[in-house]
């Protein structure tokens, strides 16, 4: 009897293999075999980052993992890491491993694996396996034979982060058709790092540059926390030996790499898709055009596709991308107006829970840098949401939590009432005091760029009762809690104002060039002949803004010119040698001229013993810095400088651009990147960037001088009790003149 699940499977595995037999083509040599290797992928790597504990009562777990449409996987194994509780009743007690909802296998636990760490292998069927897939682990425990509590203690298993799914992967031969672009260069199920190689004549020209760094960006924002690197080439292909390598190809009609030297010139921007001379597996975009210009169209136009392309060759006639606003970022929360939850999720039923136990509910709340909350009430949120509610009144409660700090605890009625509404402000100061708003206490909070805003229902439920000669057993009811969509978050009304150099900012959300989100506020500096590892760098670097914002970087300017820097009201970008005005400028913090490095002034950190002083050495290893300063020519602009001297240098500096670990480590004015990690120092005076009414401006600068403020404070009194006491007495002056 075919029972409706596999029907369904049987389905699902037809419609998968029509999607990959209408993104493939038949093979064009039928003794050719298609490249194929294996490929592991931890839990931790596929969003699980710490062991999961499984319960009486919250007893399953699943990992999703996805492949590429260019891929097909002939054989998959589930390797298991996990640790049974010792007061378990053996092979009673079991894991039950399902793939796409269907079972693969139980794996009983027996008398020799009882406390002890256990590792498994489990054979997956291949066939089942499709773009996204789940593996659900299910733990069947039992620690009596009679009157059970599933809420028991001695109920659990430690399943460990370091269980993985191995697979054997096998190359698609994909067939030549932009309609499906962005693959394969880009495929969002690949949750690994984007490596996509870019090949040039030779060196770039500034048009060249600009191009590329338009496609990079797009590529770091479709890549977003995977992050994104673009090893450059200059009249080379890159190496295709173990698997696939897509690569872009940018080329003029005067200036090709050696193997399109009989390719038809280009009558216009024009978007070519190819096979890799050498390996039919492997995909090259050409973008080409009769000049840099063209090429910056075709750049633009791939970056700004809106459903259009199609066929392996397009010839692009007019593109015009919208203009943008400042802190319009997709990435960033709006600060023009109240903001719904819906707008913030990345999935569906991202805000719905089930079971007595359920898996808080987070949401990522990404704010502009500069967002001034100085000694502001807070934010307002509004919480609305819905759950299955306790036949009694008892300690079932919804905690609110932003970055794991607490925020409050709502009680859950036991009541007919489903939907509830409470209004909160996630308090911004960084001071003890506490807000009361619907008589709710809301600690002190002060929120940053990135945040994690947690809704976690926790339910108090009576499952059983175990005593001698007595004996109660109640099932769990299926128990659904959601917070409702329409929940708001209202950032408008702040105003933009922050404390400069802070690489901190630049490394986590690209500010201060990220403020608008095309970078058209934006201009970059670089070396006359650039080489691989700079070029390259400027790449990654402009992809990491892109993953900030979400956004292609179609307004950014490149020039190699420091003297056209001083005519553009722009936030500077520099990559390469530093320009000899700034050698010998004496407020630069740091110098790096290989093997040589010099810092100009010491750290000003919290311990006043290491501030102030100069440091200057040379050595043989490996250094490069990030500086951050006031840029020369506009007081509210900022100059961010990648130094580095050597390819070994300009490696450092692209590991820690693309690490989302060394990212955290970046703050203050300078960040120091060697092979032992990366450091950061606060650096000479700040300056601020961006506009306050002047009564706030006068009193946020008067807070951090306290006798100064007490002394104005006083003289403010004084001043005013004469002028009333010039007043009272002109106006006792004139009545007595009044009665004369």
């Amino acid at each position: 009897m075919i029972t409706r699940t596999y029907f369904r499977t049987l389905l699902t595995a037809l419609l998968w293999a029509f999607s990959a037999a209408a993104f493939a083509e038949p093979s064009l040599d039928a003794d050719s075999t298609p490249p194929s290797w294996n490929s592991s992928r931890s839990f931790s790597d596929l969003g699980r980052p710490r062991d999961q504990l499984l319960l009486g009562i919250r007893n399953a777990e699943q990992v999703e993992f996805r492949l590429r449409h260019d891929r097909i996987a002939t054989a998959a194994t589930l390797h298991l890491d996990y640790t049974p509780s010792p007061a378990l009743i053996p092979v009673l007690s079991h894991l039950r491993v399902y793939l796409n909802d269907e079972l693969m296998g139980t794996l009983p636990i027996t008398q020799e694996q009882i406390g002890q760490r256990v590792r498994q292998e489990l054979a997956l069927d291949p066939r089942l396996l499709g773009d996204f897939n789940r593996v659900r682990i299910e733990f069947v425990g039992h620690y009596s034979d009679v009157c059970e509590d599933p809420a028991h203690s001695g109920l659990w298993l430690n399943l460990g982060r370091q269980s993985r799914v191995s697979l054997h992967e096998q190359a698609l031969d994909v067939t030549g058709d932009l309609a499906w672009f962005p693959l394969p260069f880009f495929d969002e199920r690949d949750t690994q790092q984007l490596n996509l190689p870019v090949v040039f004549t030779g060196t770039p020209t500034l048009g060249e540059q600009r191009a590329a760094g338009i496609l990079s960006s797009y590529f770091g924002s479709l890549a977003a926390w995977r992050s994104a690197t673009f090893p450059v080439l200059f009249d080379a292909l890159p190496s295709t030996q173990d698997r696939p390598q897509p690569a872009l190809v940018f080329a003029t009609n005067d200036r090709r790499p050696s193997f399109l030297a009989e390719h038809p010139a280009a009558d216009g921007p024009t978007v070519e898709l190819i096979d890799h001379p050498q390996d039919r597996y492997s995909k090259l975009l050409l973008i080409t055009g009769r000049n840099d210009d063209d090429l910056v169209v075709a750049a633009t136009a791939l970056a700004l596709d809106r459903g259009q392309l199609r066929g392996n060759r397009v010839r692009l006639e007019q593109v015009e991308p919208p203009a943008r606003k400042p802190y319009d970022a997709p990435n960033w929360i709006r600060t023009d107006r109240a903001v719904q939850l819906a707008e913030l999720i990345d999935y569906p039923q991202q805000l719905q829970v089930s079971g007595l136990q359920p898996y808080p509910i987070t949401l990522d709340v990404n704010l502009p840098p500069d967002l001034f909350v100085w000694r502001n009430q807070g934010i307002p949120l509004q919480t609305r949401y819905r759950y299955t509610p306790p036949v009694t009144t008892d300690e079932s409660r919804l905690n609110i939590s932003v970055n794991d700090q607490y925020i409050s605890s709502i009680p859950l009625q036991g009541s007919d009432s489903r939907n509830s509404v409470e209004n909160l402000r996630l308090t911004v100061l960084a001071s003890d005091s506490t807000a009361d708003s619907e008589k709710l206490l809301v600690p002190a909070l002060k929120m940053g760029m990135r945040n994690k805003v947690r809704f976690e229902f926790n339910f108090a439920s009576k499952l059983g009762n175990a005593q001698r000669d007595r004996c109660q057993t109640y099932l769990p009811t299926n128990i659904q809690a959601a917070i409702d969509e329409q929940s708001t978050i209202d950032l408008s009304g702040y105003h933009h104002y922050m404390a400069m150099p802070d690489l901190k900012a630049f490394s986590r959300s690209g500010f201060p060039f990220s403020r608008m989100a095309d970078l058209s506020e934006t201009l970059v500096l670089t070396s006359v002949q650039p080489d691989e590892a700079q070029v390259g760098t400027l790449l990654d670097t402009l992809a990491l803004i892109g993953a900030h914002t979400g956004y292609p970087a179609f307004g950014v300017r490149i020039t190699d010119n420091w003297s056209s820097a001083a005519q553009a009201d722009a936030d500077l970008l520099l990559l390469g040698p530093l320009p000899n005005e700034l050698v010998n400028d004496a407020s630069l913090p740091f110098l790096l001229d290989s093997p040589r490095s010099w810092l100009q002034h010491g750290a000003a950190g919290t311990d006043e013993r290491s501030a102030g002083g100069k440091l200057g050495m040379s050595a043989n290893g490996p250094l490069a810095a990030v500086v951050g300063q006031q840029s020369p020519f506009n007081a509210q602009r900022s100059l961010v400088a990648l130094l580095a001297s050597t390819p070994t240098d300009y490696g450092l500096l692209r590991d820690a651009l693309t690490d989302s670990g060394k990212q955290e480590a970046f703050a203050g004015a300078v960040t120091l990147i060697r092979t032992s990690g990366v450091s950061s120092h606060v650096v000479g005076e700040p300056y601020y960037v961006g506009k306050l009414p002047w009564w706030l401006l006068l009193w946020f600068h008067l807070s951090a001088h306290p006798v100064l403020l007490a002394f104005l404070a006083a003289a403010s009194v004084v001043l005013f009790a004469i002028v009333l006491w010039r007043a009272l007495r002109w106006a006792a002056g004139r009545r007595l003149s009044d009665a004369g």
